[in-house]
């Protein structure tokens, strides 16, 4: 049995960013058409009057502030309020493979390690932009690596859950070297026409490189262990698929055909069932809450964070215990956690712990428990 570790990490960030001012301007300007429009059916009782955002709001339901977006054209035009991603020609790379080959080259630029010398490609992401071929496999193709590629998704959880398959496939030895990518462009599946969820999420890619740690050439985080869960719940859902045009009617603009959720329940429903994952999983492994430096938690909210970190440690963390990126980058789904790992991590020494954990829809959650080792051998 080999060792798994984390010897790399890279983040690619849209250059675009919208701040919740903006996001408000358009929201708001939208409600005001929409009301005007349906002006007849809301003075006769049939219809209720769309309900202005605003930056306060927002700031107070997630704690973010900003995200970054592939384009904000069309997410900011109250015609539209989608993003504008033209079409590109089957020969060209798809936007998810582009924005993960930027990720993936920064993790192994920062291990040291040639793209040829990776056996492994998992896209694991909530949304890919297309059934097959698999989005891995064009990563596979332009970063040039070796081996296989496949793409899963277990929604916010795919990071986690991506890095256990690796994981395990180098603790059995059929592979030596693995990359875990994360492309979200999650401002595609987000109905931004809906006041309770149009400022949640933003876009991003992220990747790590989990080796052999014989083979790490610096320092690196060993993977001591990971642990996944999950039980179905439809509390956090998107309907769309290739089953929608054999089902009479359902080409219409659909809101279910977007992200949905109640977020009240996932509230009172996943918090409990993190937590738990999370001490149990600690307590098989031997770690206490004195032993942990740091949390990189999923960011979707401020305030389960806030919960979850306060769970787990037995008190209110301290400052930069449980980072939280969320208020510049928004909810990335998969990705978040991996963010926060990524720029949270370079001050860990020698013999810290730290733990990864994703959450989200299924309802599913993902625990990686981390050791820094200063340098190989």
């Amino acid at each position: 049995m080999f060792e798994p570790a984390i010897t790399g990490s890279g983040v690619f960030t849209p250059e675009l960013s919208i701040s919740n001012d903006e996001l408000v301007v358009a929201f708001n300007a939208y409600a005001d058409r929409w009301n005007a429009e349906h002006a007849d059916a809301i003075a006769s009782g049939e219809a209720t009057a769309m309900a202005h955002s605003s930056s306060d709001f927002i700031l107070a339901a997630s704690g973010i502030e900003s995200r970054y977006v592939l384009d904000k054209s069309g997410l900011l035009d109250p015609e539209v309020m989608h993003p504008w991603l033209p079409a590109r020609e089957d020969d060209a790379p798809g936007v998810m493979a582009e924005m993960g080959v930027d990720a993936c080259q920064k993790a192994l630029d920062m291990a040291g390690v040639a793209a040829a010398d990776v056996d492994l490609v998992i896209c694991a992401a909530s949304n890919h932009e297309r059934a097959y071929p698999a989005i891995a496999i064009e990563i596979q193709q332009l970063l040039g690596t070796g081996g296989f590629g496949f793409d899963m998704n277990v929604a916010c959880s795919s990071a986690t859950f991506g890095i256990q398959a690796a994981a395990d496939m180098i603790r059995s030895g059929s592979i030596n070297r693995a990359l875990v990518v994360n492309p979200e462009i999650c401002s595609a599946h987000l109905e931004w026409r809906d006041r309770d969820c149009h400022f949640i999420f933003g876009d991003v890619a992220t990747a790590v490189l989990i080796e052999r740690s014989d083979l790490a050439t610096g320092s690196y985080f060993a993977i001591k262990s990971t642990r996944c869960a999950t039980e179905f719940s439809n509390n956090i859902r998107n309907n769309n698929g290739f089953l929608r045009r054999t089902r009479e009617g359902q080409m219409d603009d659909r809101r279910d055909m977007q992200f949905m959720q109640n977020g009240r329940k996932v509230f009172k429903e996943v918090l409990p069932m993190v937590s738990k994952h999370i001490a149990e999983h600690m307590e098989a492994e031997g770690v206490t809450a004195d032993d942990l430096k740091r949390l990189w938690l999923h960011q979707a909210n401020k305030t389960m964070n806030d919960y979850i970190g306060k769970k787990v440690l037995g008190r209110v963390p301290e400052d930069g215990e449980q980072p939280n990126i969320l208020q510049d980058y928004a909810n990335t789904s998969s990705a978040g956690s991996i963010i926060a790992f990524s720029k949270y991590s370079n001050d860990m020494e020698a013999g810290d712990t730290g733990l990864i954990c994703s959450f989200g829809a299924g309802y599913s959650v993902g625990s990686v428990i981390l050791q820094k080792v200063a340098q190989a051998g």
